[in-house]
């Protein structure tokens, strides 16, 4: 029998599969194993275009929503911390 995930180790596996989709749906050959590890800004050396954006956020909450069991609305306030914290530069912004 598979030994059950803590939540901890939940929340950790989901933000490697956020970053992970977040590279896939940008076009970039990055994964989260790349980048562990990494204290410089490595975040900013990447783009994604809003509409890319807005497709990682709606995968993302759907993701958190399935996997943590949370309300539609705490789940998109989760993906908005992501977005900040780990988010790609956008590369159309002033569209």
């Amino acid at each position: 029998m598979a030994k059950r995930l803590t939540k901890q180790e939940k929340q950790q596996q989901i933000v490697q599969t956020l970053i992970d989709k977040m590279f896939e749906i940008a076009g970039h050959d990055v994964r989260y194993k790349d980048i562990e590890g990494r204290t410089d800004a490595w975040y900013q050396e990447y783009t994604m275009t809003v509409e890319q954006n807005d497709e990682w956020q709606s995968w993302g909450v759907e993701l958190i929503r399935k996997t943590l069991k949370l309300p539609k609305k705490v789940a998109e306030t989760e993906m908005g911390m992501m977005s900040l914290m780990w988010g790609l530069k956008f590369s159309d912004w002033e569209k």
